[in-house]
């Protein structure tokens, strides 16, 4: 996918800004704070920068742009592993926000508001089975499961299951009858927690007619596996840099472990996941931005492909980095984490490889 002049100038200040404020380091010391992510490089990189209202229209306050520069910024932060809720608030929150044509959330989100998506049931089933939440009787109950970031956000978009179908809400992180409660994470950049609705009313907060947001809610989740897999190419790019970059002054018998054959072959087929992640992801891009009938076959299997390849990259990458690359210090097991994490997210790549399986088997025949 090429670039134009400012979409690398937006590459350009997202990478830049996260390789001054961003480095594993600072990672480090966010995870271990006691908000456990940086709210300071949130409010940095999301509202001054405007990182946030990439994807909002200009007339709520946004930058009005598309998925491709999500997609860039997104590489970016998943070479960075930086702790902020930027995927969850810009991207999940958002398109499915743009979907049902929400302004006046979107607007709070342009103002530096910080958004996530709540939906998971308690078992994770696929979607769009897999909802949580319920409304009754013009109330939300129930919970929503494995909601990420849910503890820095400030607004909840809730996916519900009401009679015909699925429902979208709005609601303040701090209503009555919302009770957030984090929970043990894999991942600690992405730290997830499970959010109680005890008969919280939802009047005045729809965001769609009853029951009638499941089309929109699949559409916004899909864009955003496709950004997600912008992600996870940026991880695997990082790590691949990082286990590069460690071989190439690891000294082992008097020579760099990088001059040895069978490390070539190694580093030879991690690049090779990384360009076919590459050219799946931007797939699901251009496919998004055409408006192409395919995007959805193209958005599940880049989601399919980048888990499956960014797991076996992130495992390459502890494995090359030898004794170090176990230890808790190092910087490898994070990417690790991520790449497991991230390939759960938005379902696991066996669900999205049955998609596209289904869309082949619908097609009809040429």
């Amino acid at each position: 996918m090429s670039l134009s002049a400012d979409q690398i100038a937006i590459r350009d200040a997202a990478r830049d800004f996260l390789a001054a404020n961003a480095s594993f380091d600072d990672v480090r010391t966010a995870l271990s704070g006691s908000d456990g992510w940086s709210p300071g490089l949130w409010k940095q990189f999301a509202v001054e920068l405007g990182f946030a209202a990439l994807a909002i229209p200009e007339a709520q306050g946004g930058s009005g742009l598309g998925v491709a520069e999500l997609a860039i910024v997104a590489e970016e932060l998943g070479a960075s592993l930086a702790p902020i809720p930027w995927f969850e608030s810009a991207v999940l929150a958002t398109l499915t926000l743009i979907e049902v044509g929400a302004q006046a959330e979107l607007a709070q989100i342009a103002a530096g508001r910080i958004a996530t998506l709540a939906f998971r049931d308690a078992v994770g089933a696929h979607l769009p089975g897999g909802v949580g939440p319920e409304i009754r009787d013009g109330a939300l109950t129930g919970a929503a499961h494995f909601v990420s970031f849910a503890a820095a956000a400030e607004l909840l978009i809730v996916v519900a299951r009401e009679q015909p179908g699925l429902s979208l809400v709005a609601i303040a992180a701090s209503a009555p009858g919302v009770e957030i409660t984090p929970v043990t994470t894999f991942d600690l950049t992405r730290p997830l927690a499970t959010i109680q609705f005890n008969t919280v009313d939802i009047a005045a907060k729809r965001l769609c007619p009853a029951g009638g947001g499941e089309a929109a809610f699949m559409r916004a989740l899909s864009m955003s596996g496709a950004i997600l897999a912008a992600e996870q190419v940026g991880g695997m790019r990082r790590t691949l840099e990082e286990a590069l970059a460690y071989a190439k002054q690891r000294v082992q018998f008097g020579r760099t472990i990088g001059s040895f054959q069978a490390m070539k072959h190694r580093f030879a087929d991690m690049k090779l996941l990384l360009e076919g992640a590459r050219s799946a992801a931007a797939w699901a891009i251009d496919a998004i931005a055409a408006n192409d009938p395919e995007a959805p076959i193209a958005c599940a299997g880049a989601q399919a492909y980048c888990s499956d390849a960014y797991l076996r990259i992130a495992a390459e990458g502890v494995q090359l980095h030898g004794g170090i690359g176990f230890t808790w210090e190092h910087h490898a097991h994070l990417f690790f984490k991520r790449a497991r994490s991230s390939s759960a997210l938005l379902d696991p790549p066996a669900h999205h490889r049955e998609q596209v399986a289904r869309a082949i088997i619908a097609a009809p025949a040429t």
